[in-house]
């Protein structure tokens, strides 16, 4: 009986076909992702495979990046201000299955098309937390799209700057373990600036630093609203089963209704509206023998982020810098948490973290 070709065989005796060079595609040139490229470089430098960059784009252009990738990056960088956000990069260059998407923004209208382009069997890398982080349906198109089409969706930049944080928890609900509650320190612009604010300097001014260093979204009030953490959440929750609605995490903002209602060009000279308020949230703490941290959790009853008073032993209480540090209570973890630590804000780690799952994709 003669043996029949299997479908990736042209003839008998023939090699399979190789399926195409995988190519990348970065979205956003801002502080990530011109750290992004940075990285790359410095990787590549290290003899490390990487897809070439086939383009790049930002809000205001699209440009083929070919072989001086800097160059690009600065005409993108340097393009003038349009009125409305570009679209034009969803169809600049087709991407086809096995290429690398990377997103560097905090864009709702890219998260919009995280499904798509994995349905189309394109892997998406990101640090935009919108994808998991926002609309529920949005978040069960991705998983059903990836699904379908075998793509992948590197999303560790998302939460805790690439700590194995995310990792650890699908790996404890693929192993069977149940996750009972997740607490944890999960900004890391707002843990650096409450393991600095001492009382010695004004609020205002740390969170000009902090925005200064790139620790905080480019609008410091997405950090101090609380809206970093409850994405932040809403992708842990939504990891570890729960899925959860946007309405359903209550967050505690720390931005008064006359800054919040600012446009954003007038920000950074009001930010001294948040002195009075963390002064005496800080004597409160003081008085209680404990330390100020912004603190989100979910658990069977809900989700939440606020601003707590914290005892010095609370293991929550430590890191420094921009340390996330989160506790993780499971049937595994029941009478002592999994704790996780370690850098969760700067351009630098998200790059890193982000160059983490493309090499993952590309081996």
């Amino acid at each position: 009986m003669s043996a029949v070709a299997g479908p990736g065989l042209r003839a008998a005796g023939r090699r399979p076909l190789a399926p195409p060079a995988r190519r990348l595609a970065l979205l956003g040139t801002g502080a990530v992702g011109s750290a992004f490229v940075a990285r790359y470089h410095l990787l590549q430098a290290r003899g490390l495979a990487l897809p070439p960059v086939l383009w790049l784009a930002n809000s205001r252009t699209v440009l083929k990046a070919g072989r001086d990738l800097d160059a690009a990056l600065a005409l993108a960088a340097a393009a003038p201000l349009r009125a409305g956000e570009l679209q034009g990069w969803a169809e600049a260059e087709a991407l086809r299955e096995g290429d690398v998407l990377v997103d560097a923004t905090a864009s709702e209208l890219v998260a919009n098309w995280h499904p798509e382009w994995l349905a189309r069997g394109v892997n998406v890398v990101t640090a935009n937390k919108l994808g998991h982080g926002g609309l529920l349906a949005r978040s069960q198109a991705i998983c059903e799209a990836q699904a379908r089409s075998g793509a992948s969706y590197g999303d560790g930049a998302t939460v805790g700057a690439g700590l194995p944080l995310l990792r650890s928890l699908r790996g404890l609900v693929a192993g069977g373990d149940r996750i009972h509650a997740v607490e944890g320190v999960l900004s890391g612009s707002l843990a650096w600036l409450f393991n600095h604010y001492d009382g010695s300097r004004p609020f205002s001014a740390l969170v000009a630093e902090a925005a200064a260093a790139g620790f905080t979204e480019p609008d410091p009030r997405v950090d101090l609203s609380g809206e970093d953490v409850r994405r932040k959440l809403l992708i842990l929750a939504r990891a570890a089963g729960l899925p959860l609605e946007i309405r359903q995490v209550q967050v505690e903002s720390l931005v008064p209704p006359e800054l919040a209602s600012l446009p954003v060009q007038r920000v950074a000279g009001a930010l001294e509206r948040l002195d009075a308020p963390l002064a005496s949230r800080l004597d409160q703490a003081r008085a209680l023998g404990g330390c100020l941290r912004f603190v989100g959790s979910f658990d069977a009853d809900g989700a939440r982020a606020s601003l707590q008073v914290l005892p010095p032993s609370h293991p929550l209480a430590a890191g420094a810098g921009t340390d996330n540090r989160v506790a993780i209570r499971s049937d595994r973890y029941r009478d002592q948490p999994l704790l996780i630590q370690g850098p969760g804000a700067g351009a630098d780690i998200t790059a890193a973290a982000l160059l983490d799952d493309v090499l993952r994709i590309a081996a």
